[in-house]
């Protein structure tokens, strides 16, 4: 049987604790990142159930003694990359998942630091030591099994789980710690009276994949009984560039949704230029008060990089979603996705035909102008910084309710 080699190391509530290791006075305290909605929460306001992606409002309302802090965000990105960097101080297998969490292969380097717990134990003793921030770390056989390791061990702590107790540490834990479990699955699941992962592991997969879809149900059955297969990859090729905007609760109203799509794909397309990627689909997502949520997708023929047309796309999309949704009235988020990328792809010139989507195309006259008014913005940008130019749709109408900076975190880089 393998040995549990496979660290997931998690800083412990990232933004609120740079938050409250840059302003000692906040030590200890309920704060909040964020303003109309709250980005992240300390553990102080975790208690009260504040929690990120609510409104400050609702929040505020559990926790009246909440403190909101603006956010930090070049020391957010620099504070994770310093915690990311002392794991590589002890493998070359790092796979990083996101701002403040990734995962590490130590099979390699035992001989030189000890068994996994010990250079676990290492690991959170450095960032402690040098950065001031508290870090959990689960070691597992399995990256599933790892992360949700990590989870039991917050905050601040460490939890290991050898190869023979495995299913005797999974099988009582909530289903909601499990790598795909949201609300609306755990709705789902609990609807039927299925509150553990051992009582999850107990159903047979076609049942599950009745209830979740075939997909997820399959992949839930099997990480249910820590089947996961997966090892860790240190160079992933860019297959999708996305963002997203979480809204508070707004109504599904066009004068919402629009100037929010703009801007997400102004986001998006700048990041695909700036690599010089083009993308065939575009999806949508748009996610309703009551956590559901739908997505729509298109594939062209011709690929594309330019902001406009993307936002098109999208706004069509999300037409589709409210006619097939007139009973939905209120949307808490939405996302664009951009995937099936080409770089630098031989765009073929097309003739002025009048096509209805003529100025969507590439390589339409039409098209190409799109895409030279976006290159001359991006070198705007890149000298005097993002708002020194931008679409009026983009930069005047949206709600600023999550910063751009803050939005850049989230965003994985191509």
């Amino acid at each position: 049987m393998d040995r549990a080699t496979i660290l997931h190391a998690d800083l412990d509530s990232f933004y609120a604790s740079v938050e409250q290791l840059l302003n000692p006075e906040l030590r200890g305290k309920p704060i909040a990142v964020g303003g109309g909605v709250v980005l992240a929460a300390s553990y102080e306001a975790k208690a009260f159930g504040v929690h990120g992606g609510m409104s400050g409002w609702a929040a505020k309302e559990l926790c009246p003694e909440l403190i909101f802090t603006g956010g930090h965000f070049e020391e957010y990105q620099r504070l994770g990359d310093a915690a990311i960097a002392v794991l590589h101080d002890f493998t070359p297998l790092v796979e990083r998942i996101s701002i403040d969490e990734a995962f590490a292969d130590v099979a390699g380097c035992e001989h030189l630091f000890g068994p996994p717990a010990a250079i676990a134990t290492t690991i959170r003793a450095r960032v402690r030591a040098e950065l001031g921030l508290p870090i959990s770390i689960g070691v597992a056989r399995t990256k599933h099994l790892a992360k949700v390791a990590s989870q039991v061990a917050k905050p601040d702590g460490l939890a290991v789980v050898e190869p023979e107790r495995e299913l005797e540490f999974l099988h009582p834990l909530p289903v909601s710690l499990m790598w795909g479990v949201g609300p609306v699955t755990e709705g789902k699941l609990e609807d039927e009276g299925i509150l553990t992962i051992g009582q999850l592991a107990e159903k047979r997969t076609e049942w599950v994949q009745r209830l979740l879809g075939n997909a997820a149900g399959g992949k839930l059955s099997a990480l249910a009984w820590n089947r996961d297969p997966r090892a860790i990859v240190t160079n992933q090729r860019a297959r999708s560039a996305g963002a997203q905007s979480a809204l508070g609760r707004k109504p599904f109203a066009e004068h919402i949704w629009r100037p929010t799509l703009r801007h997400l794909a102004d986001r998006i397309a700048g990041r695909l230029r700036a690599k010089s990627w083009f993308g065939y689909t575009v999806t949508v997502r748009v996610r309703f008060r009551d956590m559901s949520a739908v997505t729509r997708s298109l594939t062209i023929d011709q690929p594309l990089a330019a902001t406009t047309s993307l936002a098109e796309i999208a706004e069509d999309l999300v037409r589709v979603v409210h006619a097939d949704h007139p009973d939905q009235r209120t949307i808490t988020l939405l996302a664009i996705s951009v995937a099936h990328l080409i770089r630098d792809p031989l765009l073929q010139l097309e003739l002025p035909l009048g096509l209805a989507d003529e100025a969507r195309r590439s390589g339409s006259q039409r098209g190409r102008a799109r895409l030279t008014a976006d290159h001359a913005m991006d070198k705007v940008r890149d000298r005097f910084g993002r708002e020194a130019i931008g679409y009026g749709s983009a930069m005047l109408e949206t709600p600023r309710d999550v910063p751009d900076a803050f939005r850049g975190l989230a965003e994985k880089p191509l």
